[in-house]
């Protein structure tokens, strides 16, 4: 955790680079949209492809829990689409 004034003196050099550099700003930006959603992609990947095997482990109860869990992920990822696309 930073101290106020590292928090504020980072901010400041960030916001300098932003100026500065817009270009590279971005290009950085974009890398970590595009980890974020990479990320929920293989979390919805990984959440469907265990729905079949958890119902029939564990019954329907926790089928039904991966099955709102599922809906949830897609509610994130509809919601924040523009963010990592």
């Amino acid at each position: 955790m930073l101290s106020k004034e590292d928090q504020r003196r980072f901010e400041q050099i960030t916001r300098h680079l932003r100026e500065s550099d817009p270009a590279f700003f971005a290009r950085l930006d974009n890398r970590a949209r595009f980890r974020r959603g990479r990320w929920l992609l293989l979390l919805t990947i990984v959440l469907w492809a265990s729905l079949p095997a958890t119902t029939v482990m564990f019954g329907r109860s926790a089928g039904a829990a991966c099955a709102v869990v599922l809906l949830a992920n897609a509610m994130l990822m509809w919601r924040f689409r523009q963010r990592w696309l």
